[in-house]
């Protein structure tokens, strides 16, 4: 060989070339800081979510079979354990971060509608209970307590069902109600299907709250069923 033949030159002793997804990962912070989280596909946010819980990992793959499982990004955080489970190469760490940021959604949004009169600020209302709801796998039956002021005094969830029913108790609503002080009701369920048209025993079930509710000072402001696909309000199809 020529002796101003050029070697190659090993890396130091100790150091390693980085990996290749090192510097995608500080592109899509950069793009993130920059432009905000719409400049960011849904699997590119998720890629984000899962840096932590994965970090000498190239998440992109991972991201993108989740939200080719799911949908969304508002589907994957939002699905159960159990299916996320199902998924080749994510681990408990990375569920846990998956769940961190639905919590954290429905905190947000529960801290808004606490600081308004709920019946002032109704997109707000709509906005929680879909962060809260839309993409559970069973139905649930939520109820919003308010004071004389509309004012929220509670927000339980009384009832789990199936996939496509939930038990609810007239008479309980009430009573709950009463133990509360609360003078006004909104209930809220969700349609695991994604379809939030109500059906014929939801309408059923509303009037029998509302039979019980009105002798007793207390009204039932609006059933509102929230799906992936939109959500329904039964006074606003008036339907009650």
């Amino acid at each position: 060989m020529p002796a101003d033949a050029k070697q190659p030159i090993d890396p130091p002793s100790g150091l390693e070339e980085a990996p290749h997804y090192h510097g995608h990962r500080e592109r899509l912070r950069d793009r993130f800081r920059s432009a905000g989280a719409d400049a960011l596909s849904d699997y590119e946010l998720l890629e984000m979510v899962l840096f932590r819980a994965l970090p000498r990992r190239d998440v992109k793959p991972l991201a993108k079979t989740l939200i080719g499982k799911f949908g969304s990004f508002a589907e994957t955080v939002n699905a159960p354990d159990a299916r996320l489970r199902e998924v080749g190469g994510l681990g408990e760490a990375a569920i846990t971060e998956i769940r961190l940021i639905a919590a954290t959604a429905s905190r947000i949004s529960k801290g808004q509608l606490k600081q308004r009169t709920v019946l002032s600020s109704w997109a707000t209302v709509i906005d929680y209970c879909r962060t809260a709801m839309a993409f559970a796998d069973k139905e649930q039956f939520r109820i919003l307590f308010l004071n004389k002021r509309n004012q929220l005094i509670s927000d339980e969830v009384q009832q789990v069902g199936t996939v496509d029913h939930t038990p609810v108790y007239p008479r309980e609503v009430v009573k709950r109600a009463l133990e509360l002080s609360a003078t006004a009701i909104i209930m809220v369920h969700n349609h695991p299907s994604g379809d939030p048209t109500p059906s014929q025993a939801d309408v059923q079930m509303t009037k029998a709250v509302i039979d019980i509710a009105k002798p007793l000072g207390i009204s039932v402001h609006d059933h509102i069923i929230v799906g992936k696909n939109g959500h329904a309000s039964l006074k606003g199809l008036k339907l009650i």
